[in-house]
């Protein structure tokens, strides 16, 4: 479970995400969704300690992040581009990043099989730096790397932004995939209402940084959803 008590950021006299409590179980398909300047990143950046609350904390499978940094065994995650290695190609890049995930050669090889669909044959075994690819590349690098090594939380920031529509739809059905297992939690931040409905079960809504709407998704919720950000 992730839970959050009391989390607040401010910079200066602005304060930019204020939540007094959000509990996400195990196994949940989360998702954070608002307009931009909404929070969403910076809760993620706080999930993951790119960024300290100001108060309050996040504590993730009984570990508070801002404490210890032992969560990073079980978690993965794309938040954007920085967290790529550009110099390095995408081969070398999931060789680094299952190493330290605790895989050998063999179990790399077969995890990024999996994935020939959704690379397109354009990122493996193109000779390419991971800089040199396009936008929609590197986040589809990212995303499969975020993914290994059995991680019990998968943390995925605008997944689908900059990918073609043939592409989304093989992200959705991977991500759909992946929450069939309830032993892992995945939170998505998404400004695309019909996806993040399509695999989220549960959809929160961040405005100005307060947490407006908690939903558990049904047929209506796109409806929902769309109504309100039409005010």
């Amino acid at each position: 479970m992730i839970q959050t008590t009391q989390l607040s950021k401010k910079y200066g006299k602005t304060e930019v995400l204020n939540i007094d409590t959000l509990q996400i179980p195990t196994g949940q398909s989360f998702g954070l969704v608002g307009n931009n300047g909404a929070g969403k990143t910076t809760y993620f950046n706080i999930l993951l300690d790119l960024v300290r609350p100001s108060s309050g904390a996040i504590v993730s499978h009984d570990i508070q992040v801002n404490e210890s940094e032992d969560w990073k065994n079980f978690t993965g995650s794309f938040i954007d581009e920085s967290f790529l290695i550009g110099y390095l190609t995408a081969e070398e890049y999931f060789d680094f990043i299952g190493d330290l995930r605790g895989m050998n050669k063999a179990d790399i090889t077969t995890f990024i099989a999996q994935f020939k669909e959704f690379f397109n044959d354009e990122i493996i075994g193109k000779k390419k730096y991971l800089r040199d690819l396009s936008k929609g590349n590197q986040k589809k690098v990212g995303i499969v790397a975020a993914m290994m090594g059995n991680p019990k939380v998968v943390i995925l920031d605008e997944p689908f932004a900059n990918l073609d529509p043939t592409t989304q739809i093989r992200l959705k059905n991977i991500i759909k995939t992946l929450t069939e297992n309830k032993d892992i939690t995945v939170l998505i931040s998404s400004h695309d209402l019909t996806h993040v409905t399509e695999v989220c079960e549960r959809i929160v809504v961040l405005d100005k940084g307060n947490l407006v709407k908690d939903i558990v998704t049904s047929s209506e919720t796109l409806k929902e959803l769309e109504s309100y950000f039409s005010v």
